[in-house]
């Protein structure tokens, strides 16, 4: 079972897709997403997706991270091919996932996204379809106040 709603959020470090160590604090507000793999048709979809609402996130003071058990070389060209704005952290040895008890299936992450306010889990989405689901949480936040209606 996934961290649920209430949880503090995890301390986590990682390398992102430019290798540089990256130590979110969680004290305002995150959007993590967890996905399966760079370059495929999903996760290229949901990436995209999060990229198009980065820009309303970053002014509300939202960070948004994706992390996937890719390595750095994989995260650098999945963020170059598709010109991505946000940190995709590398979780290789599965340590963010398990500090989010994301489930893993065959060394892929179970595709979840977690909303995060002042260091606490505030929003869990579990088995979501790729397709849209930023648009959601960016409708979700809008609903919480965390940014302005669309």
């Amino acid at each position: 079972m996934v961290l649920d709603t209430g949880s503090d959020a995890p301390r986590i470090t990682a390398r992102n897709q430019w290798g540089d160590r990256v130590e979110p604090e969680f004290r305002g507000a995150a959007v993590v997403y967890f996905y399966p793999r760079d370059d495929t048709a999903g996760c290229t979809t949901e990436a995209r997706q999060f990229d198009a609402i980065y820009d309303t996130c970053a002014e509300a003071g939202i960070d948004v991270y994706g992390v996937s058990t890719d390595d750095v070389d994989s995260h650098r060209t999945f963020a170059e091919d598709h010109d991505l704005a946000f940190d995709l952290l590398a979780d290789e040895n599965s340590e963010i996932t398990a500090a989010f008890d994301v489930p893993v299936e065959d060394g892929r992450a179970a595709r979840t996204t977690f909303v995060i306010a002042s260091g606490r889990v505030i929003g869990v989405y579990e088995g979501v379809r790729p397709d849209g689901h930023a648009r959601d949480v960016l409708r979700d936040l809008a609903e919480i106040g965390l940014v302005p209606e669309a």
